[in-house]
Formats: C-alpha cells, sequence, structure tokens
C-alpha cells in the first residue's frame, strides 16, 4: 500500500532519479539536499515498498507557500498519487500556519492543471518565458 510521508536524506537517490526522469532542467542531488536541511521547507514522498513514486514540497515564507515541485513517476502518473501528495502538502502547510498556496507550471502541461485545479488552485497569471529547455510560458496558479 502507498504512504505518503515526510521525505528523509535516504531518499534522495531516488528523488534526484525522478527528477531526471521528469524534468528538462532537474535539481541535482545535492540541490535537493540543500532544500531538506532547509527549516522553511517541507517536502513529501509517496512510498511503496520501499520505492519512491512520487514526491513534491514547498517553501515556506511568513503565511504563504511557493510549491516547488511536483512528481509521479510516470508508470503511476493517473492514480492519483500527485492529487493526494498535494493535498497532504497543503494540510501539513495549514498545520504550519500558512494561507495562501502558489506554483508555477508550465502552460501546456493541461493534466497538471487539471490536478491543480481540482485541488483548489485558480489561474491568476502567466509568467512569460518562465522555463527553459523548452522555453515555454508559467500558469501562476494560487489556493487560499
Amino acid at each position: 500500500m502507498e504512504k505518503i510521508r515526510e521525505m528523509r536524506e535516504e531518499d534522495l537517490d531516488q528523488v534526484a532519479q525522478l527528477e531526471e526522469e521528469t524534468f528538462s532542467m532537474p535539481w541535482s542531488r545535492q540541490s535537493l539536499f540543500s532544500f531538506l536541511k532547509r527549516e522553511d521547507t517541507v517536502f513529501l514522498v509517496t512510498e511503496k515498498e520501499e520505492e519512491i513514486l512520487g514526491y513534491c514540497g514547498y517553501l515556506q515564507v511568513f503565511d504563504e507557500a511557493d510549491i516547488l515541485n511536483v512528481a509521479v513517476k510516470e508508470k503511476y502518473r493517473g492514480r492519483h498519487i500527485g492529487t493526494d501528495m498535494i493535498e497532504k502538502l497543503i494540510e501539513t502547510g495549514k498545520k504550519n500556519g500558512i494561507s495562501q498556496f502558489t506554483l508555477e507550471v508550465r502552460q501546456s502541461n493541461l493534466r497538471a492543471i487539471h490536478i491543480y485545479e481540482k485541488a483548489g488552485f485558480v489561474s491568476v497569471g502567466i509568467r512569460k518565458n518562465f522555463y527553459e529547455k523548452p522555453a515555454e510560458n508559467a500558469v501562476i496558479m494560487r489556493r487560499q
């Protein structure tokens, strides 16, 4: 059975591999480690039998959180793993005093946009050329 829990240092190799498989400009293992050690971040993983299926995290500034990354292994997409992690991340954030969550998503990533909308996020603007490889605008989404 899958479970969502806080990310630990021993998860970093699998999470870094997931970054490589998911993003055109992946974070390095060292970058992930640096964020994991910060007091103003929370990272969660979905795990099943010691395999990391997905991860997500936020950076907190006062009562706001910027959701940094959300990734699910391709073979596990469509099973509500991303949705469940986002809900758990928001629940955790609320316990930490967060009242507003913001994220950016590629304008072409309609599947992710739909997931975020189902989680209560609304589009509040566009960041021109936010992404590289390939260059693309980001949709800014917010949930209060």
